[in-house]
C-alpha cells in the first residue's frame, strides 16, 4: 500500500473498468480503516455497491455518499471535504454534505482518507470547466488539511478532454498500489487562470448603476431594491444581499476606489456586477479556501460563493470584476428546488 505522508494529497485514478477502479479504492479504503483513519467513499450509487461488496464485513465502517448529493457545486464541495476533515480533526464541522457516518463521535487522529468521483455526465461546457477548475484549486485550497484523496475517472464514459486535464489537476496517478508522479501536472495558479478566461454576463443598455465607494449600506439598500424589482424576496433576498455586502466589504479593503455596481436579470437568474479599477485581484483561489481553514482577506468571498450559484472573478492590470448570481423568480416558481438526500 502507498504510503500516506502528512501533507494533504491529491491523486487521480483513471479507470476502464470495475475491476480496475477495485484495485484501487479498495486497498486504499481499507488500508485507511486497518490504520484507524476515518474513511468516506463519495462516488455513484453503483460504484458504492461494488465497493461495499468488495470490502465486505468492513463496508459498515466507511462513511459514504453519492456524488451527486455531495455538493451540488464547487465550492460547496470543498466545504464539504473541508468540514469531514474538520470534523475529525476536532476543529468543528458537521461531516459534510449528504453524508452517512457509521461510527458517531470524534475517532482517533486527524488524517483522512477520500475518495471523490464528481458527477459529470449532463454538465454544460460553463459547469466543466468550473468543477476542473476546482480539482486543481484544491491543491492549494486545501492544502493545510491532512488529507489523502483519489479522484477516479471512468474513461467508458467521460470525454478524452474530462480524462486529460485529470492530469493536469492532479500531482500524481494512482493504479492498484502503485503511485506514480503526473507527467502533464500544471501548477495550479496557471491552470485556474487559465480557466477564467471565458466571458462574463453582460448588462443590458441602460441598466441603473450604483457607485460603491465603501458604503456598505447603502450598497445594501441598493441590492434590495433591485432583488424587490426582479422577484427575488424573502430568505433568498437576504442571502443575496449578505453575498453583496461581503464582496463589498472585501473590495472596500483592497484600497480607494469607486466600483461600479449594477444588477440586472437575465434568463434563469440575477446578476450582480462589480467593476472596480485598479490593480486587480493577485490571488486566483480567492472564494475556494475554506475560511476557517486558512483566514485571510478573503474571507467574504468564501461566504459569497458559499451562498450564490456562481461567483466569478476577473482580474487584469485595469481593475477587477466580481460578478455574482442567484436563481431569478421564474427559475424558483418553475423548477423544483434541489435538496439534500441521504443515501440509502
Amino acid at each position: 500500500m502507498v504510503s500516506i505522508e502528512r501533507t494533504f494529497e491529491h491523486w487521480a485514478c483513471v479507470y476502464d473498468d470495475d475491476q480496475q477502479l477495485l484495485q484501487t479504492a479498495v486497498p486504499f479504503l481499507a488500508g485507511g480503516l486497518a490504520a484507524g483513519e476515518p474513511v468516506l467513499a463519495v462516488t455513484s450509487r453503483a460504484n458504492l455497491e461494488l465497493i461495499g461488496a468488495a470490502l465486505e464485513e468492513r463496508a459498515g465502517e466507511v462513511d459514504y455518499a453519492e456524488s451527486a448529493f455531495f455538493g451540488r457545486r464547487p465550492p460547496q464541495r470543498v466545504a464539504a471535504f473541508y468540514r469531514y476533515w474538520a470534523r475529525h480533526a476536532g476543529d468543528g464541522g458537521d461531516g459534510g454534505e449528504g453524508t452517512r457516518s457509521s461510527g458517531g463521535g470524534t475517532r482517533d487522529g486527524t488524517r483522512v482518507r477520500i475518495l471523490a468521483e464528481p458527477v459529470w455526465s449532463g454538465r454544460s461546457a460553463r459547469e466543466v470547466a468550473a468543477w476542473t477548475r476546482m480539482e486543481s484549486a484544491l491543491n492549494v485550497a486545501l492544502a493545510p488539511a491532512s488529507i489523502s484523496m483519489i479522484c477516479p475517472y471512468d474513461t467508458r464514459t467521460l470525454d478524452p478532454g474530462i480524462i486529460a486535464d485529470a492530469l493536469r489537476t492532479h500531482p500524481a496517478r494512482i493504479a492498484g498500489p502503485a503511485l506514480s508522479p503526473s507527467a502533464e501536472f500544471t501548477d495550479p495558479a496557471q491552470f485556474v487562470r487559465s480557466c477564467d478566461t471565458g466571458p462574463l454576463a453582460q448588462p443590458p443598455a441602460g441598466v441603473a448603476q450604483f457607485g460603491f465607494d465603501g458604503g456598505l449600506r447603502a450598497l445594501r439598500q441598493f441590492i434590495a431594491s433591485r432583488a424587490d424589482a426582479y422577484g427575488v424576496a424573502g430568505d433568498r433576498a437576504e442571502l443575496l444581499i449578505l453575498a453583496v455586502s461581503e464582496v463589498g466589504g472585501y473590495l472596500k479593503n483592497q484600497g480607494p476606489g469607486t466600483a461600479a455596481v449594477r444588477a440586472w436579470e437575465q434568463p434563469g437568474a440575477v446578476v450582480c456586477d462589480f467593476r472596480q479599477p485598479g490593480t486587480g485581484i493577485g490571488d486566483p483561489f480567492l472564494g475556494l479556501r475554506p475560511a476557517s481553514l486558512e483566514p485571510g482577506a478573503g474571507d467574504g468571498l468564501w461566504l459569497a460563493n458559499q451562498i450564490c450559484d456562481w461567483m466569478e472573478i476577473r482580474s487584469g492590470a485595469e481593475g477587477c470584476v466580481i460578478q455574482l448570481q442567484v436563481p431569478s423568480r421564474r427559475d424558483q416558481e418553475t423548477v423544483a428546488q434541489p435538496g439534500t438526500r441521504y443515501p440509502a
